[in-house]
């Protein structure tokens, strides 16, 4: 049984919007340089390639920041 009390009976979370894009591609953007940075590290330091490159890494945290910033 559904509780429909605290509205129309729709869900409050709909397709993202353009704006969650906006503030995705602007943190990814940030985020690459960074990236690469800890990728050139972990190579250094291990002596082999990670298996994630640092376009993964930073598309990895811009997916984990962005989500945050529009919780209620």
């Amino acid at each position: 049984m559904s509780d429909y009390t605290s509205g129309s009976g729709h869900h409050a979370h709909g397709a993202p919007r353009a704006e969650f894009y906006v503030y995705f591609a602007l943190i990814f953007l940030v985020a690459i340089p960074f990236a690469l940075v800890a990728w050139v590290v972990q190579t250094v330091i291990h002596r082999s390639l990670p298996v994630h490159g640092p376009l993964a890494r930073a598309w990895r945290e811009a997916g984990t920041i962005t989500p945050n910033i529009f919780r209620p």
